[in-house]
């Protein structure tokens, strides 16, 4: 509590010296909302107000606690109602070529990606004449238009102009002006949008309850129970790039509607579209925002990722790398692994300053010193795990070592080189008073170092011991004579006519060639035929010192901290600083083509260390698209793709020996074991929302094509599975992943699988840090947590059999069906059981609809002729509360008596 007190005095005190960032000149007015000269927007004055994000309440999510006080240093604007359909149409369909199907435009714009909100902001802030608060190197659209992946994405709190507002700009809105009473909700919506503000008195805010829910600007991230000024949400997206939503909607009772809630029924990502989703803009800086990371600890310092390992795997030919480097804010240990799929950062939290991290040839493992290239003095060694924990903590016991690089030796030894100095080599005495080691590191241990020669060649040795560069003022090579070794017959020499070099690395690919810096006064510039200033060239020389390449920096940006990437050929990681100094941006320079991507974004990011497995990215198959084939899972995407992913993995493997397919949902997938069959050969390819448009492809598409010894298959038949549209489920997963459509622009590989296509297909990430709930990816089995409630997320009154979806998705099913009996398949209709409370309500279950539409539907299946396997029976069935996970879903005790029927039932096809 005192602390809280503290912050607020803090808070208090900063009110009274802050100005506006928006329209007004102070912050005086005690008024908190008035008329913007913006149009459409409110000018909102927080004054000395606190704000309360989340809840303490036992019964809501746990993402939606504990409540976390929030204060302003800042004033802002926000629209009063959310963008609407017209106002949408007018900007983005010249802008971007996307046009929204409007029955009326004075509609909230709905169907609409985060990155299409963005995308809107963007587009208003420059028809105003206002600098974007949005920037992405790259953006990829849909066929309709809609934007659903950014590269390089970032936003800027520090620029003025229209942005979507946070999470705790619009609470405090929204805790101040809306009353969910008078929103459009399930009760009096007739469950469907509304022009905006008709229930909104004039020059107030309107529909922040129901209509539409709201786009907000932050990632998705926890609370802790302190107070917070100027909170601007998580750093980044963590495993899963989930993102918030406020409000509810037309489709929401008002009793399920709260301030605190944060999202939808299913996880939302950036790329997620909705019929009941749009979003109302906000402008103004944000004053020193703070972010609060998954460790749960605040911080005005940001590190974010800039590019995503599906955009990095096209350019290295693999997903299996890791970035590394400094944080010198925090002094820390930083890194992103791109082959779990997780675009986040984690920092690995010490007391030990760590500089030059570089990771293990394994990727496994990261060395990293204390002691700083080009200062002299003594420096101390370290070797840990590269995880959030940094585990294994181990010193090398010597006087001082600094700069560590990897080596594998050709006897298969990983050994550490080091330098007992790495002060400024300037001085020929000095420089030779230092020297270089090596030390065997194996089973997670140090053994005896070894010197190798004098001079702290700190840049890196050749595979053939050949040569040792060095650069801290001059650029140095010890170079071996003709047919010996350093360790033998060598010579120490200096490059570059003695001008001043820095940040020397040597190749390790045996191409011999050195990277390093300059200082814009050297042979460089006579290289490039022009002036440039100090460190604006990457240059590259040869095994002799010759001048290559020389790679430009980006307009308004310097290089620092370069270093060839480990194990990735022509590649090549630098920190970029701009104007101002601060090395704020890392970056992948590829020399072939000398571009140069950023990957990422913060405050003072130091010493980058790149690790690429030399294995995977020289694989030697030039028929397949490393960035497509096999890449059946995405970040960004929700996690049921990545279900699916590892069906398809187990799917390709299996494919020869499988005699039964169960297609469905994850009442399926949770609730049939395949390792527990043991009549036939079972895959089960059910995933989270599974829908008929997935099974009727998958179906289609891979299992009659590829499954020769098919015997059965098993499809469930939810009845609420009949009224999912294109973007409920199938739609982002075939939009949002590449591996799909790469196998149906090659007829799905009808005519056999490619070489190397199975290797890709195991080498998409799959990150479990992405599930939402207590399983692996091994088993898909649940935790006994009982029924639950007989909560229900629908308007069952709403789900009509002569709804156009409910007609193609019944379609599908009977198509289905036609396909499976040409092939004279044995056909199981599968009903998963829900909470048998639903016997006592109007619906079938969590998802309706009806009961008597439902039954009516299951009358209708069950004249086909099928083999029926109902285990619901309308809530009749036998599966006790402890073999229940949640309301609609089995536990592992459930799924093994589920099984067991099911394994029953093939037992009598034989």
């Amino acid at each position: 509590m005192l602390y809280k007190a503290l912050l607020l005095l803090l808070s208090l005190f900063f009110f009274s010296c802050s100005n506006s960032v928006g329209g007004d000149s102070g912050r005086p007015s005690t008024k908190e909302f008035e008329k913007d000269s913006l149009a459409g927007m409110i000018r909102v004055h927080t004054g000395e107000s606190l704000v309360a994000l989340g809840t303490n309440k036992t019964s809501a999510n746990i993402n939606e606690r504990p409540e976390m006080m929030v204060g302003f240093e800042y004033d802002f604007s926000m629209s009063r109602s959310e963008v609407t359909c017209g106002e949408f149409n007018g900007l983005m369909e010249s802008a971007t070529g996307l046009s929204l199907d409007c029955e009326d435009g004075a509609l909230p714009a709905t169907n609409v990606s985060y990155y299409d909100a963005v995308l809107f902001a963007n587009e208003r802030s420059k028809a105003e004449g206002f600098d974007t608060v949005y920037s992405y190197s790259m953006a990829s659209f849909d066929e309709q238009r809609h934007c659903v992946k950014m590269e390089g994405f970032s936003d800027h709190a520090d620029i003025l102009g229209y942005r979507l507002p946070t999470e705790a700009e619009w609470v405090f809105v929204a805790s101040r002006n809306s009353n969910v009473e008078k929103a459009w909700t399930a009760g009096n919506s007739g469950y469907k949008l509304h022009p905006v503000c008709e229930k909104a008195a004039a020059n107030e805010f309107c529909d922040m309850f129901g209509n539409a829910m709201e786009w907000v600007n932050d990632w998705f991230g926890i609370f802790r129970d302190t107070t917070i000024l100027n909170y601007a949400g998580a750093p980044d997206g963590g495993a899963l790039g989930q993102r918030v939503l406020k409000g509810g909607s037309y489709r929401n009772d008002a009793s399920s509607i709260s301030l605190y809630g944060r999202g939808d029924v299913y996880t939302v990502v950036s790329s997620t579209r909705a019929e009941y989703v749009g979003f109302r803009l906000a402008f103004g800086i944000i004053v020193n925002p703070v972010w609060m990371g998954g460790d749960g600890m605040a911080n005005s310092s940001r590190i974010a990722p800039m590019a995503s390992s599906s955009f990095l795997q096209s350019r290295t030919g693999t997903r299996k790398m890791k970035l590394a480097f400094r944080n010198d804010v925090s002094g820390n240990i930083a890194f992103i692994d791109y082959t779990s799929g997780s675009l986040s950062v984690v920092e690995i939290a010490d007391t030990i300053g760590a500089y030059h991290p570089e990771i293990s040839p394994d990727g496994k493992r990261v060395a990293f010193c204390t002691g700083l290239e080009g200062v002299a003095g003594k420096s101390s060694l370290y070797v840990r795990d590269l995880n959030a924990n940094g585990s294994n903590l181990v010193k090398l016991n010597v006087e001082s070592a600094a700069i560590p690089r990897w080596r594998v030796l050709e006897n298969g030894d990983t050994v550490i080189v080091y330098v007992t100095d790495a002060g400024n080599n300037k001085d020929a005495s000095a420089f030779k008073a230092a020297s270089t080691w090596q030390v065997k590191f194996a089973g997670g241990k140090f053994g005896t170092p070894e010197k190798l020669f004098d001079g702290a060649y700190h840049g890196g040795i050749s595979e053939d011991n050949s040569i040792a560069v060095s650069g801290a003022r001059l650029l140095r090579a010890h170079v071996a004579d003709s047919g010996s070794t350093l360790m033998a017959h060598a010579r120490d020499t200096v490059w570059y006519d003695s001008a001043q070099a820095c940040n020397a690395s040597l190749a390790r690919d045996g191409s011999k060639r050195t990277l390093f810096l300059d200082f814009g006064k050297g042979p460089g510039v006579d290289f490039v035929g022009k002036k440039y200033g100090m460190h604006e060239r990457l240059l590259v020389s040869d095994s002799t010192g010759k001048l290559l390449q020389a790679v430009a920096a980006p307009a308004g940006y310097s290089f620092d901290h370069s270093e060839w990437s480990l194990g990735g050929g022509n590649f090549a990681v630098v920190t970029l600083s701009n104007l101002e100094g601060a090395h704020s941006k890392i970056a992948l320079v590829y020399l072939k083509d000398e571009s140069v991507v950023e990957i990422a974004e913060g405050d003072e990011l130091w010493h980058p260390n790149f690790w690429v497995d030399a294995k995977a990215s020289a694989r030697p198959n030039l028929t397949l698209n490393a960035d497509s084939a096999g890449v059946y899972y995405d970040e960004g995407v929700w996690y049921n793709a990545l279900e699916l992913r590892v069906k398809m993995e187990r799917f390709w493997y299996r494919r020869e020996e499988v005699t039964v397919v169960g297609l469905g949902s994850s009442r399926m997938m949770f609730g049939m074991y395949e390792k527990n069959v043991k009549s036939e050969n079972f895959l089960n390819m059910a995933y989270s929302a599974g829908d008929m448009r997935g099974m009727h492809y998958l179906f289609k598409n891979y299992i009659l094509q590829h499954v020769p010894n098919l015997k059965t298959l098993v499809i469930e038949m939810s009845p609420d599975l009949l009224w999912y549209d294109r973007s409920t489920s199938w739609g982002p997963i075939i939009d949002g992943v590449p591996g799909f459509k790469y196998d149906e622009d090659h007829s799905f590989w009808k005519d056999g699988v490619p070489e190397g296509f199975l290797s890709l297909v195991s080498e998409c990430p799959k990150p479990e840090s992405v599930l939402q709930h207590p399983y692996n990816l091994e088993d898909f089995l649940l935790p006994t947590m009982g029924w639950y409630g007989i909560d229900v997320f629908r308007d069952t009154t709403a789900l009509s059999t002569l709804d156009e979806n409910y007609k193609y998705d019944f379609s599908l099913f009977e198509e289905i069906i036609k396909m499976a009996r040409e092939r004279n398949l044995n056909i199981i209709c599968f009903i998963a059981p829900q909470n048998p409370g639903y016997r006592e309500t109007g619906s079938y279950g969590v998802y309706g609809p009806k009961r008597s539409i439902a039954d009516s539907i299951l009358s209708r299946v069950k004249g086909m002729g099928l083999i029926w396997m109902d285990e619901n029976k309308m809530g009749d069935h036998d599966y006790t509360e402890n073999m229940a996970y949640n309301m609609d879903h089995l536990s592992a005790e459930g799924a093994m008596q589920l099984t067991a029927r099911l394994d029953s039932i093939l037992e009598t096809l034989k």
